[in-house]
């Protein structure tokens, strides 16, 4: 499938990750792909740079245009998306995927990373989103992702990381708005997330190091369910809060997700914000935990 082919894709945070992912199943089509990130240098803590990642792109078919930009900055995303449509002719897809996150409880969040996270996660999602989309309208079939959870209002997901959740929910919160706001334009906008935590420098450094990565999936999950959104009429498919392997399997027909584990021996670990009523494709079982309470 080429559904993608000559289309443009502006991608937030995709040096690396989940950003890479849905870039490089992009670029298996044919598609140019902005990679709009911060890591020009290498980080011995953090694989790869805006400039590795182009390169992979580039090898695996795409077309690349690597572009420092911290999305906290308004002039810094107006001059990322300038140039995007200066190289490629316009924008068809954005996917807001650079996020910050901190798991801690109230007394112990310092202000400066309470800022870091809504400044990334809430604004800059709504800055990067607002500036596509005047170019996201002279599209066929323009899309707007965020990586963000379903709004479940249960308890649980805030009370252990106050800060975190509202921060992210704040994304959520812009696919609620915008798609109503977008729909009469053709504007899809979606929020997709995953069921099991995603082996990510996020879940190695962060949550639980080495055993967390076994029991995750690998990003090429959420890259796949991304692609099958952006396949997907802008006018039909809209509005949605999509986990990722229930997506691929009720509208992609996907059966077998043995291929996505990162160790096929290890049970799966549930992500945060699934809500409880969101049961999984048949065959796939989770491990009994709970990600940070």
């Amino acid at each position: 499938m080429t559904a993608l082919k000559g289309k443009t894709l502006f991608i937030t945070g995709a040096s690396r990750g989940i950003g890479l992912a849905i870039a490089l199943r992009a670029a298996r089509d044919g598609a140019n792909i902005a990679i709009a990130a911060k890591t020009a240098e290498p980080n011995p803590k953090l694989e790869g740079t805006i400039h590795t990642a182009a390169a992979e792109i580039e090898k695996t078919g795409g077309r690349a245009l690597a572009v420092v930009c911290d999305i906290r900055d308004e002039a810094q995303v107006q001059a990322a998306v300038d140039r995007t449509v200066a190289q490629f002719g316009g924008i068809d897809i954005c996917v807001n995927n650079a996020s910050a996150i901190s798991l801690t409880r109230t007394e112990a969040t310092d202000m400066k990373r309470y800022d870091l996270m809504h400044a990334i996660n809430g604004r800059g999602t709504f800055l990067v989103s607002k500036t596509c989309i005047p170019h996201l309208r002279k599209a066929a079939n323009p899309h707007i992702l965020m990586l963000s959870p379903p709004l479940d209002m249960n308890p649980k997901w805030f009370g252990p990381h106050v800060a975190y959740s509202i921060a992210k929910y704040n994304m959520s919160l812009c696919v609620l708005g915008m798609a109503a706001e977008l729909k009469g334009d053709g504007i899809a906008v979606n929020a997709l997330w995953p069921r099991t935590t995603i082996a990510t420098a996020a879940i190695r450094n962060i949550l639980g190091g080495d055993k967390l990565m076994r029991m995750s999936r690998k990003p090429d999950i959420i890259a796949d369910a991304a692609h099958l959104v952006f396949s997907q009429s802008a006018r039909e498919l809209t509005g949605q809060f999509l986990i990722d392997d229930s997506f691929l399997h009720e509208k992609g027909g996907v059966t077998d997700f043995e291929g996505y584990r990162v160790d096929p021996a290890a049970p799966l670990a549930p992500d945060f914000f699934v809500p409880e009523a969101s049961m999984p494709p048949p065959g796939v079982t989770l491990a009994k935990m709970s990600l940070g309470h």
